[in-house]
């Protein structure tokens, strides 16, 4: 670890588990103090002590982000024990109902709408004021399967996490005067408890079983969950300053060779953003990815 988030504070969402562990865990290891929210106050605890470990501070928040009550407690109990809050890290998130949309339960569609979108949002509400305060800022939003091509089977899922790329852009736009970055990130198959519900549900998970299924038996096309948190350190770091409005997977993209000058070039064309493919978006992009 090289120190790159020393003097940094981060609220990190779904902390307790997957992802957002693993975040919570890098952020530490780079140097930065984190509050870590869950609803599962065990996990947290377990998280919170390994980065106390690492000699970072570390608070915890009981709470679910899809209830407003809950995240503005939240917020201002993170502004409180960590005094600023210089990056939100939106990772808490759940699959919704599983199988064709004619034969799912509606309320927990409607209920993963509210986790894997609201959430954010919610979040980012509360959040941005004190960000603009300062001037400063990166929000790290998680977009998923589905968000640039459908996932049968996971509508919710699929649905939710298209919308958290359009919030990401269109947040990257409103707040670009104060200094804030806006980024999502799309981790790519990683193995955590969440895969359990799509083992659990068989048949009903259609081709996702069968990958799914490999991927816990011996680990085909997974990746590893450092991989999606080393991003989270580079969007939360200096080195990515002028990046923002993008949605950018974790194992595919060539995000580890962006230096300001690619950053740079990247601003103001459609690259790794979402847009409909037409001759007007394709034509900038004929001559070459930055």
């Amino acid at each position: 670890m090289s120190g790159r988030l020393t003097g940094r504070t981060a609220l990190i969402t779904g902390g307790g588990r997957g992802i957002g562990e693993a975040i919570g865990l890098a952020f530490a290891g780079e140097g930065a103090d984190v509050m870590l929210v869950s609803r599962t106050e065990k996990e947290l605890n377990a998280v919170a002590d390994r980065c106390r470990a690492l000699g970072r501070r570390c608070f915890t928040g009981i709470g679910d982000v899809s209830v407003r009550a809950d995240v503005a407690r939240l917020v201002d109990a993170a502004l409180r024990d960590l005094g600023q809050i210089d990056v939100l890290v939106n990772a808490a998130g759940v699959y919704g109902p599983i199988g064709p949309v004619t034969d799912i339960d509606l309320d927990e569609w409607a209920r993963a709408l509210s986790v894997n979108l609201l959430g954010p949002l919610y979040m980012c509400h509360d959040v941005i004021p004190s960000m603009q305060r300062r001037r400063a800022g990166s929000i790290i939003n998680f977009s998923g399967g589905g968000a640039t091509s459908p996932l049968p089977r996971f509508s919710a899922y699929g649905v939710s996490k298209a919308a958290v790329v359009r919030l990401t852009e269109t947040l990257a736009e409103e707040v670009t005067g104060d200094n804030i970055r806006v980024n999502a990130i799309a981790p790519g198959a990683i193995d955590t408890k969440l895969q359990n519900e799509v083992l659990k549900a068989g048949a009903r998970a259609g081709d996702l079983y069968q990958r799914i299924s490999a991927l816990r038996e011996s680990g085909t096309g997974g990746t590893p969950v450092s991989v999606p948190a080393e991003l989270a350190v580079f969007l939360a770091c200096d080195a990515s300053v002028g990046l923002t409005g993008r949605l950018i997977s974790a194992p595919h993209d060539p995000w580890r060779d962006w230096n300001p000058e690619k950053i740079a070039a990247l601003a103001g064309t459609p690259w790794y953003t979402l847009r409909r493919i037409d001759p007007f978006t394709i034509r900038p992009l004929k001559d070459g990815a930055p």
